[in-house]
Order: C-alpha cells, then sequence, then structure tokens
C-alpha cells in the first residue's frame, strides 16, 4: 500500500516522462519543480519508491518508472482527470476550479466507483482542460498539438489543450474567451518579445496575447 505523497511523486514522474519521452530518466532536480519541494527530500522519496520496485534509479541517468509504478501512475491520471471532467460538465465548476479537487478525489481506491463514474460520463476521451483520459486498461488516444507560440501564422488553428496547473492562468483564458475548441488564427508575431496578434473564430477585432500565453495554448491545424 503507498501513501498519498508516494502516489503524487509517481504521478509527477509519469507527466514529466510524458514530455521525455518513457525511457529517459527523469532528474531529481525536475521532480522538485515538479512537486514543489527540495532535492534532498526528493532523493529520499526516490530511495523508498525504489525500494517498493516502483521506480528505477541509475546514478546520473535519471528516475524512470517500474511497470507497476507506471500502472499506479496512469491510473492516478486516469481518476484525476475523469474526476475533472465530472466536476466540469456535471457540478458546473469552471475550468479553473477543478485541479485542486480532483487532487484530492484521485486517491480513492475504489475500481468499482471508478469505472462507474467512466460510463456516468459516456467514457470521455479528453478531461476539460483537453488532455487524454486513460481507460480502464490504461489505453490512451494521444493527438499531434503544438503550442500557439509555434503555430503557422494566416491558417486556420482550434484549441486541444491548455496548461492545467495555474488558475489564474485559466482565469486569463476566460477573460480572453479562449477555451477547448477555440478557432484562432495567428495574424503576427511580434519580433521583439514574441507576442502574437490573433483573431478568435470570426471576431473582427484582433487581440495580443504574450509569448507566455501562447506557449501554454496548444493547437491542431485544421478548417474551422
Amino acid at each position: 500500500m503507498l501513501s498519498l505523497t508516494e502516489e503524487d511523486y509517481l504521478k509527477a514522474i509519469y507527466q514529466l516522462s510524458e514530455t521525455h519521452g518513457e525511457k529517459e530518466g527523469i532528474s531529481t532536480n525536475e521532480i522538485a519543480k515538479k512537486i514543489n519541494i527540495s532535492a534532498a527530500s526528493v532523493s529520499d522519496m526516490i530511495k523508498k519508491l525504489s525500494q517498493k520496485e516502483m521506480v528505477n534509479h541509475m546514478k546520473y541517468k535519471g528516475v524512470t518508472l517500474t511497470k507497476q509504478g507506471r500502472q499506479i501512475a496512469i491510473n492516478l491520471v486516469r481518476k484525476h482527470r475523469l474526476w475533472e471532467t465530472f466536476l466540469v460538465r456535471k457540478l458546473h465548476f469552471s475550468w479553473d476550479e477543478v485541479h485542486d479537487v480532483a487532487e484530492q478525489l484521485e486517491h480513492i481506491q475504489s475500481p468499482t466507483l471508478i469505472q462507474r463514474l467512466d460510463e456516468f460520463l459516456e467514457f470521455p476521451a479528453y478531461d476539460p482542460h483537453g488532455d487524454p483520459i486513460p481507460n480502464d486498461k490504461g489505453e490512451i488516444v494521444k493527438r499531434k498539438k503544438i503550442s500557439l507560440q509555434e503555430a503557422p501564422l494566416h491558417q486556420p488553428l482550434k484549441v486541444l489543450a491548455v496548461e492545467e496547473g495555474d488558475p489564474l492562468f485559466l482565469k486569463h483564458l476566460n477573460k480572453l474567451k479562449i477555451n477547448i475548441g477555440t478557432a484562432i488564427t495567428i495574424l503576427d508575431k511580434v519580433e521583439y518579445d514574441e507576442s502574437l496578434e490573433i483573431r478568435l473564430d470570426k471576431a473582427e477585432a484582433p487581440m495580443m496575447i504574450s509569448h507566455k500565453v501562447a506557449q501554454y495554448i496548444f493547437v491542431a491545424e485544421g478548417q474551422r
């Protein structure tokens, strides 16, 4: 039986591996930054998780999840994203309110509850932030996406996902009227600070967004 903290570590390593690649080791410093704790504390926890055969740790090569550790991490991600979907769809939470609540709910250990939750929601493939929800077999359907900052000018784009971690960022997107599915065209990229001039859907007036905002909005090319 793992503690809630140990489960949080496994999920953090898994989420970092989604960016780096599953076979690439994750450094202690990266984990510390992800969960906002000291590198020394991370090192101690990695030793414990290694003893429980949840992670592999090789000096200078970083940390990877074992098969068992990865299964637990994916299940946590599945529960987290299902709860976020439930909170938004059925309890009418805003997408900037659900992360912390789902962090608590994801540790519920009842497989039957989670399966029935999935059925109740009609097996959603993506959560309110556009992140893929693993199915009951741990399978994930991923979509190719790029950040808005990397996207081409003057082409129709659709918002597929956004970074969910910062509620202030999501509230800012609300003010800009940017959500999952919003159609965006980039009109210009400012060379000085990489801010973008964009137009939403068929809005007449363009708007400016910063480089910081654009790098956390993910889009796919396609017709509106």
